[in-house]
């Protein structure tokens, strides 16, 4: 089964080697056909602390790292 792959933002760097991304995607209703959006944070591993508030990074699944983490962010998409 392939790993997968989500961009998203960063919203809290403040434990260590951790931060926290906010992911969004867009749905359609099912009944009243309004397109909405969902947010979901995921807790994800950043070996080298390098990743700030506000950037714009990919994460991808990994085998659990912690209790919250299984996540590892893999690249900064902001360049």
């Amino acid at each position: 089964m392939p790993k997968r792959i989500l961009k998203g933002k960063v919203v809290s760097d403040k434990s260590d080697k951790t931060v926290v991304v906010n992911v969004e995607r867009r749905v359609r209703h099912s009944l009243y056909k309004k397109t909405i959006t969902l947010s979901d944070k995921f807790h994800a591993h950043d070996e080298t602390n390098k990743h700030k508030v506000g950037d714009k990074v990919s994460i991808i699944e990994t085998k659990p790292i912690s209790k919250k983490k299984s996540w590892e962010v893999i690249k900064d998409t902001s360049k």
